[in-house]
């Protein structure tokens, strides 16, 4: 054996840990790592910045469910992977994120592109460490796979100086630790468990809400045998979507609001009492509501919202528990009232929406757009949706039925997530269609990604709700004019094509179906720009509530 240097060592170490796929731009000092890379067959894609690397990373991660991985050089190669980071923080995903750094011996002397990055990325990650021996890369690797997937998952950070990177190494005194593996799934409380049973059986009015904890546990066929064991209404956040299908019998999307108004009992499991929920506060749920708190991260129990019943453990290992207490003990018969009125509200809804749906106007309504969508996919399509009015038309209008197929920015409303999580989920499951739903502006953050789908021959396909600018322009809702609003109706079809992409041009609702066939047929990347009503806008709420 011989000498081997550090980058062909934390490559290898990457290999070792089953890395098959990783998001990059090429730079130094991370060149010789990135060859390496691929020469040992791990798939390379390199993206046209780096912050798209670390978001289709990430939803390479959450479509997998295991860590993405993106690389970045030193300096502004590292720090633009912050925000793809920073977001999968926010979404408690899975990734690995590596950066390469000045040269060790030259810290603190303002060396080419130094900036403390470790630093940096410190806030918005689970771990992070500088490697400062090179014979230790595979040990670090290691320790960063394990703290990206154990508890509440998360992003991590390695910090590689270049002079760490290209230190010669006997390769005898080099240990690649194996792969990393799933830990063995942590059970609530045996008397927490009965004491969930006990209070779901007094209610009246109960509910179960499940967060993304039930997709990382693999939790999504436990989570729906238990709502029909129990004949229980289930919601889901927007991460868990599909845990159970949106068309179960006891799902009623349209009377969200209505179930967490009136619930007198909340079983949460795997979910954060944040803004997306409203912290549980009234007047979104009632000021008496009893909740079941079901989380992995103790710290996220009694977080925000009083809990009755706490119990720490896996999502899944918990469902199961709950599942077996529960036999004899709840009775789906005792909620047919509340069943039937939430299938009532549902209905109702349902016939307000499926008309506005169907509106034949032009400007076309993005309500129509999704209509289109909605009826085009295929039951298993994975639904990527960014951007502000089509994606609030789209979270009310258009289900999923396949848990991990539906990907938004969440919690931390991240705008450009679209077409890198496109690409990163089509990577994933190229045999699935991914359709990614699209605002203009949103859009144009992360556009030349379209470069990348087409030089790599990722087929994911755009569908963009174009309607001249950021958000609804509706003038009258402000006292002033929206500043910067104003995109400009742009033809990004014709530039997708520039690039090598399919292209369709709408303006027309009965043109919509016929270029989504077109587009999908197409056996490339494409880019459906479909021009809609700029005055549409979607209701949700005010930004300035999620802050009271």
């Amino acid at each position: 054996m011989g000498t081997v240097l550090g980058s062909e060592i934390l490559a290898q170490a990457l290999k070792s840990q089953g890395v098959d796929t990783m998001f990059y731009i090429m730079g130094g000092p991370m060149l010789e790592t990135e060859a390496t890379c691929i020469k040992l067959g791990i798939r390379a894609i390199d993206t046209r910045h780096e912050q798209a690397a670390a978001l289709s990373a990430e939803a390479w991660g959450r479509v997998m469910r295991k860590p993405g991985v993106c690389m970045g050089a030193s300096g502004p190669g590292a720090t633009n992977l912050l925000t793809g980071v920073a977001d999968a923080f926010a979404n408690a995903s899975p990734l690995v994120a590596i950066g390469g750094s000045s040269p060790r011996v030259s810290f603190g002397m303002e060396a080419f592109q130094e900036i403390d990055q470790l630093a940096v990325f410190k806030p918005v990650t689970k771990w992070a460490e500088r490697i400062y021996d090179a014979r230790r890369s595979p040990e670090h690797l290691a320790t960063a796979f394990r703290q990206a997937t154990t508890g509440r998952v998360g992003p991590v950070y390695l910090d590689l100086p270049g002079d760490v990177l290209g230190e010669k190494v006997d390769e005898s005194r080099v240990v690649y630790p194996p792969a990393w593996k799933t830990l063995p799934r942590a059970r609530g409380d045996e008397g927490a468990v009965k004491e969930a049973i006990a209070l779901l059986g007094k209610a009246s009015r109960p509910i179960v809400l499940g967060g993304s904890g039930v997709w990382w546990s693999d939790a999504a066929k436990a989570f729906q045998a238990f709502v029909e064991a129990s004949g229980i209404p289930f919601y889901t956040t927007p991460l868990s979507r599909g845990s159970a299908p949106d068309d179960h019998p006891l799902s009623f999307l349209n009377a969200r609001s209505s179930a967490f108004r009136e619930a007198d009992v909340i079983l949460a499991v795997g979910v954060r009492f944040n803004w997306v929920v409203q912290f549980g506060a009234p007047p979104r749920f009632a000021q008496d509501l009893k909740v079941i708190h079901v989380d992995i991260n103790p710290a996220q129990i009694g977080w925000n919202r009083d809990v009755e019943v706490p119990i720490v453990g896996d999502a899944r290992a918990v469902l199961e528990q709950l599942g077996e207490e529960a036999k004899g003990k709840l009775d789906p018969k005792k909620y047919a009232p509340w069943v039937g009125k939430l299938r009532v509200v549902d209905g109702e809804k349902n016939s307000e929406s499926e008309k506005a749906m169907s509106t034949d106007n032009t400007p076309i309504h993005p309500l129509r757009l999704c209509k289109e969508v909605r009826d085009f996919v295929k039951r298993d399509a994975i639904l990527v949706v960014d951007g502000q009015e089509i994606l609030n038309f789209g979270r009310q209008s258009i289900p999923t039925f396949v848990p991990g197929h539906r990907l938004n920015s969440g919690a931390f409303g991240t705008m450009g997530t679209g077409l890198p999580f496109g690409n990163g989920a089509k990577v994933a499951k190229p045999d699935k269609q991914v359709l990614v739903l699209h605002g203009d502006g949103s859009f144009g953050i992360n556009a030349m990604e379209i470069d990348t789908a087409v030089r790599h021959r990722i087929n994911t396909v755009v569908v963009l709700s174009n309607n001249g600018g950021w958000t609804a322009n509706a003038p009258w809702q402000l006292p002033l004019p929206k500043p910067g609003r104003t995109l400009g109706f742009t033809r990004y079809d014709r530039m997708a094509m520039e690039l090598g992409a399919h292209g369709e041009f709408v303006e027309k609702p009965s043109e919509i179906r016929p270029a989504l066939e077109r587009a999908f047929a197409a056996g490339r990347p494409a880019v459906v720009n479909v021009i809609t009503d700029d005055q549409a806008r979607a209701q949700t709420v005010r930004f300035s509530a999620y802050q009271t």
